[in-house]
């Protein structure tokens, strides 16, 4: 099947109405969640690691799973654009997969581990704090979105879809780009 025949495939599915509005109550839910999750993890207060145990290893862990969205969003863009509607799927579900297990892992490392402090000075420090508060906030405001896009095309709500992912996709792929440029900049003062 070519890839205009596959989209079209796609886009004669029926929306799945009931489903969808399902679907975005638990994304509100997770979304709240994860919010509140953010806010408590930045308490001052860690929870205590057993002796000998650390969660140190987690940081080059967030890179690479941010990197690994990355390239999976990309991919996942040019499939549709070539009109492989199924395998445009495949890739977001690896995108999506990949961030729940980012997002665990960096909970459980902020939970547990004292924030790091970034040493740099002058346009590196400028740059850096540019970087990393436009990355914390776009992640704040794009993880609803990400969620309503995702269940939109989910749904066969190829509309709505569109619509959102012309300002979610990038959003998501800047988030997840400058994920790991934070950390590398950030990695000498681990």
């Amino acid at each position: 099947m070519t890839g205009k025949e596959e989209k079209k495939e796609w886009l004669a599915r029926e929306p799945k109405l009931v489903l969808a509005k399902r679907l975005k109550i638990a994304a509100w839910v997770a979304t709240a969640l994860v919010l509140v999750l953010v806010a408590l993890m930045r308490s001052p207060y860690k929870i205590p690691l057993p002796d000998g145990w650390t969660m140190s290893f987690l940081p080059p862990v967030h890179a690479v799973l941010n990197t690994l969205v990355t390239i999976s969003l990309i991919a996942a863009l040019v499939a549709v654009k070539a009109g492989r509607i199924a395998l445009h799927r495949g890739f977001i579900m690896v995108a999506m997969g990949l961030s729940v297990i980012f997002l665990l892992c960096y909970v459980a490392y902020h939970f547990t581990t004292v924030e790091t402090k970034f040493g740099g000075e002058g346009w590196v420090r400028t740059a850096y704090f540019f970087l990393l508060i436009t990355h914390i906030i776009l992640a704040g405001v794009s993880l609803p979105a990400i969620l309503m896009a995702f269940i939109s095309g989910w749904t066969n709500r190829f509309g709505d879809h569109r619509r959102l992912v012309r300002w979610v996709f990038p959003v998501w792929l800047y988030v997840a780009a400058t994920g790991p440029v934070c950390y590398l900049m950030l990695r000498p003062y681990y």
